[in-house]
């Protein structure tokens, strides 16, 4: 049994949240989560990885639709996160998105098709999304300093701080 909680549209100045309990079978019926005419959706997210996304991409400044679904059923995954987003690809930082996971698919939409799939890779260079621990660090004294990691064993999927050397593990 699921329950979904809401505010009556007559009591939006009380604090009252009233308790529906639902089947299961309805909350599934109900999920229904349209297409979108131009932008882009991120597939085969890990499970519980897709508000790490949002953050890390600031999808949350973006002023368009985003739709989040969480542990969605995947043959190929068991469980997966999807991310839905109505705005063109030129708002989504790649590089981000390729250390965060670069085994995530990024399909472009245009008119209501999928016109391009996108295979992430790990980036040569990230910037200001690891930030070096090491307090002898430059970046540590220069707080206007870039964070810029290399990588360096792209098997072992490692990155290293581009000023002291400190080691970083994708």
């Amino acid at each position: 049994m699921r329950s979904i909680f809401f505010m009556p549209s007559d009591d939006l100045a009380g604090d009252a949240v009233r308790h529906v309990p639902l089947p299961r079978k309805e909350v599934c019926e109900m999920l229904n989560i349209s297409g979108i005419h131009e932008g882009f959706v991120l597939d085969h997210i890990k499970a519980g990885m897709s508000m790490r996304i949002y953050h890390d991409l600031k999808l949350d400044r973006l002023d368009c639709p985003v739709a989040i679904i969480k542990n969605a059923r995947s043959n190929k995954m068991g469980k997966k996160d999807i991310i839905k987003v109505e705005c063109p690809i030129d708002a989504l930082d790649l590089d981000i998105l390729g250390y965060i996971d670069h085994h995530i698919t990024v399909n472009v939409i245009k008119d209501d098709k999928i016109v391009e799939k996108k295979k992430l890779h790990l980036p040569k260079e990230v910037h200001n999304v690891i930030f070096c621990k090491n307090p002898r660090c430059i970046t540590s004294i220069e707080q206007e300093l870039e964070h810029v990691f290399v990588l360096t064993d792209p098997k072992q999927e490692v990155y290293r701080c581009k000023y002291c050397e400190a080691k970083f593990k994708a």
